[in-house]
């Protein structure tokens, strides 16, 4: 991984880390499918914008467009929603720490469908490190009552959907730009959520506090809109399963946000997690020094 590639990945975490507060706040007033109709409605807005003011080549076929559809309910409308039915039950930094466990599902499902993401001991290491610590932070804290069970595996299902998600999409939107390849799903997601949105919710609630319009706003535009350029970018950059591995950064900031903002307990266990964490990161990096071995020349 370049410099730059470290920005992106770093700024991405830090976005994405914050999402679950956001959606903590978000669920105290409005249901999972509302949430996040207003979350791909405004990251979809912002897309737009962006694309108009960038000028970039929208495809015209379907075939082109048929990858986005799919991810816009695979890799948005379904995992977001997931992720904020099970917030209604459990804290802000279980549901982080829980959906670092993307890459785990992500590193078997990339090396039996891509031919340059296989499994290497450094990637094997890393992960199996930062699983350590994920459990780690997950092991005082995990709930033994149904409702924050429930809430625990509609997280880690989420989670599978994005690790097989983020494998399809390395595959199928090769040839599309990075603005389209983050722009393009949200389309898909956004209809899907909103005829769910009025279909369900009767009657359908608009939000009345300002800080729920905040939390849909920072999760559209920046949670969706600029991290889905950021995340797809780094799909195409620097494959899959190190992309997915940003989720480990999730227990740091996750837990450390709700802390600070919703008052959610801090202990040993997230210390020694985030360090167990922040080491995987290093090892799963790391490229094995290639041996090269003289050949010998051969005259006639």
């Amino acid at each position: 991984m370049q410099p730059k590639h470290w920005f992106v990945f770093i700024l991405l975490g830090a976005i994405w880390s914050s999402s679950f507060l956001w959606i903590k706040i978000a669920v105290q007033e409005v249901s999972p499918i509302t949430l996040v109709a207003f979350r791909v409605l405004f990251g979809l807005l912002f897309s737009i914008i962006v694309i108009t003011i960038q000028r970039t080549q929208i495809p015209r076929d379907f075939k082109s467009w048929l990858p986005f559809l799919i991810l816009g309910i695979s890799n948005v409308a379904i995992p977001f929603f997931l992720i904020s039915w099970g917030e209604q039950a459990i804290d802000s930094g279980i549901a982080a720490i829980l959906d670092s466990t993307v890459p785990l599902f992500t590193i078997v499902i990339a090396h039996y469908l891509l031919h340059d993401d296989k499994m290497t001991w450094p990637k094997v290491s890393g992960l199996l490190m930062g699983f350590a610590g994920v459990v780690v932070l997950m092991s005082k804290d995990i709930g033994s009552t149904i409702g924050p069970l429930l809430g625990q595996l509609a997280v880690v299902v989420a989670s599978m959907f994005y690790a097989g998600s983020s494998v399809y999409a390395r595959k199928s939107t090769q040839e599309a730009s990075g603005l389209i390849r983050g722009a393009g799903p949200l389309v898909s997601s956004t209809a899907v959520m909103w005829i769910a949105a009025f279909t369900v919710e009767q009657p359908f609630k608009i939000p009345q506090l300002p800080i729920t319009w905040i939390a849909l706003l920072w999760l559209g535009v920046l949670g969706s809109g600029f991290a889905f350029i950021l995340n797809y970018y780094l799909i195409h950059e620097i494959g899959p399963t190190r992309t997915t591995m940003v989720t480990y950064i999730f227990p740091l900031g996750g837990v450390i946000l709700g802390v600070i903002f919703l008052h959610e307990q801090i202990t040993w266990q997230v210390i020694a997690g985030a360090v167990l964490i922040i080491a995987s990161l290093a090892v799963a990096n790391l490229q094995p020094k290639k041996v090269v071995e003289e050949v010998p020349s051969v005259t006639m």
